[in-house]
């Protein structure tokens, strides 16, 4: 049994959002764990907050679109968007920023790749005749 999600959204805080809100009904109806749907829930919105803070102006925000492919033990997630490219062409490495000193100085930033990473079971990254594609992949708990 495989089902196949699109969801599409504005690059704003809001919109992105109101997708996760959407997203999360419909991971749940599909009978996802509550459990899965959180994971899935924080690693998108890790995904999509970068997406809507680096890839485009705040003043011209672009399009996001997300396509979903669920299987019994897979859910495999596309996000593509026609924004700044990844530097270097890839995501960053999973390394955390320096945790080292008075906690006025301790960086408010930096964990989301990190935290992507390990809440995924695959990651890949690709920019396609000026989009970026990326693929987050989860295993899923048996129900």
């Amino acid at each position: 049994m495989a089902d196949s999600i699109r969801l599409d959204c504005i690059a704003t805080e809001s919109d992105v959002r109101d997708l996760l809100i959407d997203l999360r009904a419909r991971l749940l109806a599909a009978t996802l764990s509550v459990e899965d749907c959180g994971t899935i829930e924080i690693a998108l919105a890790e995904a999509l907050n970068n997406i809507v803070e680096h890839a485009f102006p705040s003043d011209a925000p672009g399009r996001i679109a997300l396509r979903l492919h669920l299987s019994p033990a897979r859910l495999r997630c596309e996000l593509r968007d026609q924004g700044t490219a990844l530097p270097g062409l890839a995501p960053p490495d999973s390394s955390l920023p320096e945790l080292t000193g008075p906690p006025e100085t301790l960086p408010e930033g930096g964990f989301g790749w990190s935290l992507i990473r390990t809440l995924t079971e695959r990651l890949h990254y690709e920019r396609h005749d000026g989009e970026n594609r990326l693929t987050l992949e989860f295993n899923l708990r048996p129900s």
